[in-house]
């Protein structure tokens, strides 16, 4: 069994790669708390309900672990949750430095895909996306978890996603 978590800013095709890897590997895909929660209740959140989204979310991930027997795939995981924070506030509540990684592979999405503004995304300038991919970057190099790049559009960046996983 492998776990697979999506990593990455927002706008990076994360959730759209997530039901491809779902659907190629015929397993179960976990969709982002986060952007529920933030449906739900609005975007104007702080530390705590970072946490709490955090807490839910590896929840989440950690149940459909145990309901598989295979590949499953995880939108995003408190790792992330944990980048969201040092990007709104500049820091991370001192949770987040317990949370587990959640994934045996984190597929670390690059910035090479337009930024597309659905309501609830915050950082569209070049600047604020290459910060947010840097501390992507430096917080799954922090906890020493297996990562691989990917890029690319459309097919290409599902290939790219399975090459590694093949890896």
């Amino acid at each position: 069994m492998t776990a697979i978590c999506l990593h990455g800013p927002e706008s990076t095709g994360k959730s759209m790669l997530a039901t491809q890897l779902s659907a190629h590997f015929g397993c179960e895909a976990v969709p982002e708390y986060g952007r529920a929660y933030c449906e739900a209740h609005g975007t104007d959140i702080g530390m705590a309900e970072l946490v709490h989204i955090g807490a839910t979310q590896d929840a989440m991930n950690c149940a459909a672990r145990d309901r598989s027997s295979g590949h499953v795939v995880f939108d995003t995981d408190s790792l992330i949750t944990s980048v969201w924070a040092e990007m709104m506030f500049g820091e991370r509540d001192p949770w987040f430095e317990g949370a587990q990684p959640s994934a045996e592979l984190y597929l670390l999405l690059d910035i090479d895909l337009p930024f597309v503004d659905d309501g609830l995304r915050v950082y569209a300038s070049r600047a604020e996306r290459a910060r947010f991919f840097d501390l992507s970057r430096a917080v799954l190099e922090e906890r020493n978890v297996r990562y691989a790049l990917i890029s690319g559009s459309g097919d290409a960046r599902l290939e790219c996603a399975l090459s590694a996983i093949g890896r």
